[in-house]
């Protein structure tokens, strides 16, 4: 059975299965792109308080992602089966 996934723009509730748009990423984890099934994968480092962010993708409507994993090392194989449990199609 799909797990239920909530959207939120409130940065602290990125748990997994959360749909949050992409400029509000703050947290290290895997994420997947909702626009185009793309996989994201977030270090601690891209995150870290003080540090420009290492991507910044731009559109015309808000972009969102699904979060997958805490985890940014996710293998892809799990990567996919995360995103099949929150029913989040994938392009990897």
């Amino acid at each position: 059975m799909p797990v239920q996934t909530k959207i939120s723009s409130e940065p602290d509730t990125m748990n997994v299965g959360t749909q949050i748009p992409f400029d509000s990423i703050h947290e290290p984890g895997t994420y997947v792109c909702n626009w185009s099934g793309h996989l994201l994968r977030v270090p601690q480092d891209a995150v870290a308080q003080g540090r420009s962010p290492l991507l910044d993708i731009r559109a015309r409507d808000r972009l969102f992602t699904t979060k997958i994993s805490d985890d940014p090392y996710l293998t892809m194989t799990k990567a996919r089966l995360t995103a099949a449990d929150h029913d989040v199609a994938v392009n990897f």
